[in-house]
């Protein structure tokens, strides 16, 4: 897997890798984490991952954590 650079963004850590054919899009943000593959053949160029780490795209997988965290919480909360 290679890194192909981090984006940099006050509330999580966004890196893209480059691996098997596809490009990864992973964020962080606490103990938790989101990836998106997409196949390099989808793309016409490395630069358009950063497009597409912008707006809606972004909103939409920082809004998904509030929810995951609520899910882990619940779930680690049964074994008590």
């Amino acid at each position: 897997m290679r890194i192909i650079g981090d984006i940099p963004h006050p509330d999580c850590k966004i890196t893209i890798y480059a691996w098997n054919t596809k490009y990864l899009i992973k964020i962080e943000k606490n103990n938790i984490e989101q990836t998106f593959k997409i196949p390099e053949v989808e793309l016409s160029s490395e630069s358009e991952l950063y497009e597409i780490v912008k707006g809606e795209f972004l909103d939409d997988a920082l809004a998904r954590f509030k929810g995951m965290q609520d899910s882990l919480k619940t779930a680690l909360n049964r074994l008590d």
